[in-house]
């Protein structure tokens, strides 16, 4: 005798003879999604049977995956489920359709005179413009210095502005500053290390460094990367001896040292192409 099997009410088929679950076969998707959406409805297949105009043996069939909706009934499933013909197929819904609201400045605009049109097209391309620069990341360009501050012997050098512009996501250092360097040595670790990008930012009006603050300096031809201190500038690697210069020394001082820059704070080429496209003066 061939085995049998009934169907419980949690959909679940168990052979009669050993107890254990049947794989279900495979439902349709459109049986599937009636029942989905059914349960999301808080429907039982009694209530959508009578909304539909079916028997409530034809849901279960449905559902079941046994058979299917003729297509004359799919608007009526559609709408006692409260649903689109995209969601019961799964399907990516239409392209949006106008709101009222949309509508309404459509019909607006035509009872416009050409010249009101213009000044409405200018004023809707200024307020995309403004909005596309409100997306765009908020960079600073600032002068990454071909020569680096040496934090130990120094490097034989004449300290010009010269540099290449570098794009950095805005932050309270990259604010502030005017230059990147490049540290060259190990005079000033722990803190700063060979290799490291450092913010500077340039002194102007006279103003000069208090004591206890890190600056960039320049002394005939060596650059450096010390700590201003009354008696000279120090380094913080114990291993270096103090900088002292006489009144006849010509010290300068470049600028003050703001931190390190991490080089994460370093902005990527998609978003230097983007904000250079909305800011090209800066380019």
């Amino acid at each position: 005798m061939a085995k049998r099997s009934f169907q419980t009410p949690a959909q679940e088929l168990i052979d009669i003879s050993t107890g254990k679950p049947v794989p279900l076969p495979d439902v349709p998707l459109i049986c599937s999604q009636i029942r989905r959406f059914r349960e999301r409805q808080g429907l039982d297949q009694k209530t959508l049977a009578q909304r539909t105009g079916v028997s409530p043996n034809a849901v279960s069939n449905w559902e079941n995956g046994r058979s299917r909706p003729d297509v004359n009934l799919l608007p009526g499933i559609c709408a006692a489920l409260q649903i689109t013909l995209e969601e019961l197929f799964a399907l990516p819904g239409p392209a949006a359709r106008p709101t009222s609201r949309e509508r309404r400045l459509t019909e607006s605009f035509r009872r416009l005179t050409e010249g009101h049109r213009l000044a409405v097209e200018s004023l809707t391309e200024a307020l995309l413009r403004a909005q596309e620069r409100e997306a765009c990341p908020d960079l600073r360009r600032l002068l990454l210095m071909d020569k680096p501050l040496a934090a130990g012997l120094g490097d034989p050098t004449e300290f010009e502005e010269e540099g290449e512009p570098v794009f950095v996501y805005a932050s309270p250092a990259a604010n502030r500053a005017d230059y990147v360097f490049r540290v060259s040595g190990d005079s000033m670790t722990p803190v700063f290390h060979d290799g490291d990008l450092v913010y500077v930012e340039k002194t102007a009006g006279g103003s000069s460094l208090q004591p206890g603050e890190l600056g960039a300096f320049i002394s005939g031809n060596e650059m450096y990367l010390k700590r201003f201190e009354a008696d000279g500038l120090h380094s913080l690697n114990p291993a270096y001896p103090v900088l002292r210069f006489t009144d006849e020394d010509a010290v300068y001082l470049i600028g003050r040292v703001l931190s390190v820059m991490d080089r994460s704070e370093l902005a990527s080429a998609a978003d230097t192409e983007k904000y250079l496209s909305l800011h090209p003066q800066e380019s």
